[in-house]
């Protein structure tokens, strides 16, 4: 999408809080979605967890309901100064090359789980899998982390680091292979930015990191966990309260601040093509939304 496109035509909004984690159901995944105006809601799972295939099912259904703006969070790709190599032309390579790489190395593994990727020997030794640093990993990062951080919405983690609570690289692999599924099952509905340029009728999926909305909201680098502060976060993004009480995981908090969040952003202009997403990047790395945006009326980072 190019400064001055008219912006896409979008009357949902959804946020996926996402999982890499092996197993069959998981409690780190939780659904927002609210409308054009009101309030985010919670979107129950049709079991007592969300799967991965879950959320792909629900999602390709709900194409059937009108063009939405869905944010997931995970990494769409991985940072091409260490990913290019897996290619014979490096600089014709795009996100989706990589998709289908990952799917051909990770495709037998059920529920859209991509670690198999990681433990190929082909591609497994760029990542940090176990044990302290090695001497030999450099952390590398997309530009859009990079840039997220210089704006000071939070650390986002190196897709290639598998180590500890916060990493997100296996989250990342499984998000591949679902949004290459969708896409393919509705190749002329969806439109994964900033790869693919919004259409008129087509559901727009991004990237999300929620970090960044709640410190758009104020709330540094807490957690929310209950429904007054997720309230408080909610009116500082245009939207009304939920009107939960008493404990929010915070895994729905995230969900709901972020529909919010991206219905609060979705009108800018600027957002839809940030200065430091050059061609390269929109083909190979992909941008978190929002990230290089900058608002002087916004809440100001950390405060």
């Amino acid at each position: 999408m190019t400064t001055g496109a008219a912006l896409p035509d979008l009357g949902r909004f959804i946020a996926i809080d996402w999982s890499g984690a092996a197993g069959k159901r998981y409690a780190g995944i939780a659904v927002a979605e609210c409308g054009a105006e009101g309030p985010p809601r919670v979107v129950a799972p049709t079991e007592r967890q969300w799967s991965r295939t879950a959320v792909f099912d629900w999602l390709l259904d709900g194409l059937e309901r009108g063009p939405a703006l869905v944010g997931i969070d995970c990494a769409f790709s991985l940072p091409f100064d260490v990913a290019g190599r897996y290619f014979p032309d490096p600089d014709l390579a795009t996100a989706f090359d990589l998709w289908d790489l990952v799917e051909a190395v990770a495709g037998a593994e059920p529920d859209f789980a991509g670690g198999g990727f990681a433990a190929h020997p082909g591609y497994g030794a760029d990542f940090w899998r176990a044990g302290t640093q090695p001497d030999w990993y450099r952390d590398p990062h997309r530009r859009t982390e990079r840039v997220c951080r210089a704006d000071g919405y939070g650390s986002p983690q190196s897709p290639y680091k598998l180590i500890g609570a916060k990493q997100v690289g296996k989250g990342g692999l499984a998000g591949m292979r679902m949004l290459r599924a969708l896409k393919r099952a509705a190749p002329d509905r969806v439109a994964v930015w900033p790869f693919d340029a919004p259409g008129p009728g087509r559901t727009v999926i991004c990237e999300i990191y929620p970090r960044l909305f709640l410190i758009r909201a104020g709330f540094g680098l807490r957690k929310i966990r209950d429904g007054a502060a997720t309230d408080a976060a909610l009116a500082v993004l245009g939207a009304p309260p939920a009107g939960l009480s008493g404990v929010v995981t915070d895994h729905d908090a995230d969900a709901l601040v972020s529909a919010a969040g991206l219905r609060w952003l979705a009108e800018r202009q600027a957002v839809w093509s940030p200065p430091a997403m050059d061609a390269r990047v929109r083909r190979q790395e992909g941008w978190i939304f929002g990230v290089g945006d900058r608002n002087p009326e916004d809440a100001a980072p950390g405060t």
